[in-house]
């Protein structure tokens, strides 16, 4: 590179020019300070207003959450049905009658699930209110007989001041059956928006992605509709492989507490079901009370037994089914997983860290497509990241 070509670098430690009676002559107030402090502090103010951003969105998360978890919830089962549903239409079944089938069977598979629970509860209630009563005997027996030595007195005296606590917190147990009364009006509000919201998903989702797709500049629209698409595709796999994982768990720790004899198996089946949809979290919180169920109504055999089915059921998943399932749908790494559940519980509690893990996919799928430039090609992003069910050339004509 020449000399003329080559570009110059100003020192911001030189020496002041000389006094000229020319006042014209200035110098840069930046050229005092060192480059390092400049780059520096042009990252952090970036830094700072992107954190900004981050926070008033987080803001009007918790501020419209009434009106935002029925809508992430929506999404959610839509990208849970669609597979189904995007089978039906390719049997040429028409739309109406699509969406009419998939809610129907879903509300039925829901309503027998709930149905086996309430009939086990019921069918069990007698049994398990006998062992509680003779359960909280043993417990009094091993606090007289145990290690601590307690007098029927003491015991007396400690359950007396329980009760006193209860009393003197009567205002706030009653303040909380209020908030619970307004909890329950507001899931009811809630429920009726989020199968609202799924029946316009369902029957309309590309034409309201279309409108919403106007908003952004006419340059970014390809970008933004194939990362999009991506993330989507990614969401939907995810809710996929994650109801086929949760059943998975939920079935066999279920069938192993109904063969030790534990009480409630049925119950602690659905339970685990639930709990699944928040990864490794999940998993073991209702592992753990399965486990204590069995420790206070069978016995420390069976609990450990109990325990054996519990890790028995994780290893086979997160050693066979997670890598072969839920490998092809995302990869998200397990310290990312337990962060962003974490975060997402912190910010919005139970439905936080149930949107954490499909909402951080979504993120990191929608930049690297972006980043990536692959949205110009069409082709799936490096990364192993997303796996799609639509082939790269049909995707491509899509566009």
């Amino acid at each position: 590179m020449s000399d003329e070509r080559r570009p110059r670098f100003r020192n911001p430690f030189r020496p002041l020019p000389p006094a000229s009676t020319d006042r014209t002559v200035t110098t840069e107030p930046d050229e005092y300070v060192p480059l390092s402090l400049r780059i520096t502090a042009s990252y952090a103010w970036r830094m700072l207003f992107i954190a900004a951003v981050i926070a008033v969105f987080i803001w009007l998360v918790i501020t419209l959450k009434l009106l935002v978890i029925p809508f992430m919830v929506a999404i959610l089962v839509a990208a849970l049905l669609w597979p189904g549903m995007e089978l039906l239409l390719r049997r040429n079944v028409p739309k109406w009658l699509s969406i009419v089938i998939t809610l129907l069977g879903t509300f039925a598979i829901v309503t027998g699930l709930i149905w086996l629970v309430v009939w086990q509860v019921r069918d069990q209630l007698g049994d398990v209110q006998a062992k509680t009563r003779e359960s909280i005997r043993d417990l009094q027996e091993f606090l007289i007989s145990g290690p601590l030595q307690l007098t029927e007195a003491q015991i007396e005296e400690y359950l007396q001041r329980g009760l006193k606590l209860l009393q003197d917190q009567a205002d706030f147990i009653i303040n909380a059956a209020s908030a619970v009364g307004g909890t329950a009006a507001h899931i009811a509000t809630g429920a009726v928006l989020a199968v609202f919201i799924l029946i316009c998903l369902l029957a309309d989702g590309g034409g309201i992605w279309r409108w919403t797709l106007r908003l952004f500049p006419r340059v970014a629209r390809p970008a933004t509709d194939a990362a999009a698409r991506n993330g989507w595709a990614t969401v939907v796999n995810y809710a996929r492989t994650q109801i086929l994982v949760a059943a998975i768990d939920g079935f066999g720790i279920g069938l192993g507490a109904a063969l030790l004899g534990v009480p409630l198996a049925i119950p602690i089946g659905v339970l685990v079901f639930l709990g699944a949809f928040v990864p490794i979290v999940g998993a073991v919180v209702t592992g753990a009370v399965a486990v204590v169920i069995a420790l206070i109504y069978n016995g420390p055999i069976i609990a450990i037994a109990m325990l054996g089915v519990v890790l028995a059921v994780q290893q086979i998943e997160g050693h066979i089914l997670q890598p072969i399932l839920m490998g092809s749908a995302v990869k998200v790494h397990p310290l990312a997983v337990v962060l962003v559940v974490a975060g997402g519980t912190m910010i919005a509690g139970i439905p936080g860290a149930l949107f954490a893990v499909p909402l951080a996919a979504f993120i990191n799928v929608f930049a690297l497509t972006i980043s990536s430039g692959s949205w110009r090609t069409g082709e799936i992003p490096e990364g192993d990241v997303i796996w799609s069910t639509v082939p790269r050339e049909r995707r491509r004509r899509s566009r």
